[in-house]
C-alpha cells in the first residue's frame, strides 16, 4: 500500500515538474514554439518520462493551466448587483500572469487550452448567475452563459495581445455595463424562472 502511495506521489511530483517548467518557458517564448525537448531539458527528465505523462506539450499545457484557469473562472463575474470586483480579479489575475494567457489564448495558441478556458467560463458563469455550488450539476445549452464565456474570452485575449494597455480596474469598469446587460437587476432570462 505504502508503495502505491509512493509511486503516486512520484507521479505527482513528475506531473507537477513538468508543469513548472512549462510555465516557466512560456513566461519567456510564445507555446507553439516550445518543443518536447525544451520541457524535459528545463524539467530535467527524459523524453520517454514526458510521454508516460503526456501526449504532446498542449496537452501538457491544458493540464498545467488546470489550476489557473479554476483560479481565473472563480473570480469571474457574477451577473447580480455590483460585479465590478469579480471583474477586477479576473483581469488582475490575467494580468499576474500575462506571458502565459498571451501564449495559451493568442493566434499561435492552443485551440484545446483556449476551448478548455471557454468551457469552464460558460459553467462558470451559468453557476454564478444562478447560484449553483454543485460541480456534478450539469448545464443546458445558455445563451447568456454562452456569450459571457466567450465575451470575457474575446476581451481579454485582445487586451493581452495589445500588451494589457489599461489597467486591470479600468478593465472591469469598462466591461460590466456590457455583461449587467444581459441580466438587468439580476434578473434571471424569463426561460428559467419557476
Amino acid at each position: 500500500m505504502s508503495d502505491v502511495t509512493s509511486g503516486d506521489r512520484r507521479v505527482r511530483r513528475t506531473q507537477e515538474t513538468l508543469q513548472r517548467a512549462l510555465i516557466d518557458l512560456v513566461d519567456a517564448q510564445d507555446l507553439s514554439r516550445i518543443s518536447v525537448a525544451d520541457v524535459v531539458e528545463r524539467a530535467g527528465v527524459s523524453r520517454s518520462t514526458f510521454y508516460d505523462h503526456y501526449r504532446d506539450v498542449h496537452e501538457l499545457a491544458e493540464v498545467a493551466c488546470t489550476t489557473m484557469i479554476d483560479t481565473l473562472i472563480d473570480s469571474m463575474p457574477r451577473p447580480s448587483g455590483d460585479a465590478t470586483h469579480s471583474l477586477l480579479a479576473f483581469f488582475a489575475h490575467l494580468a499576474e500572469h500575462a506571458g502565459l494567457y498571451r501564449s495559451l489564448l493568442g493566434p499561435q495558441g492552443s485551440a484545446r487550452v483556449i476551448d478548455h478556458v471557454r468551457r469552464r467560463a460558460m459553467v462558470g458563469s451559468y453557476r454564478g448567475a444562478r447560484g449553483i455550488t454543485d460541480p456534478s450539476e450539469g448545464i443546458p445549452h445558455d445563451v447568456p452563459a454562452a456569450f459571457t464565456a466567450g465575451a470575457l474570452i474575446g476581451v481579454a485575449t485582445d487586451w493581452l495581445q495589445r500588451g494589457c494597455p489599461r489597467t486591470p480596474a479600468e478593465m472591469a469598469a469598462l466591461t460590466w455595463p456590457l455583461l449587467a446587460a444581459l441580466y438587468p437587476d439580476g434578473a434571471r432570462p424569463a426561460s428559467l424562472h419557476p
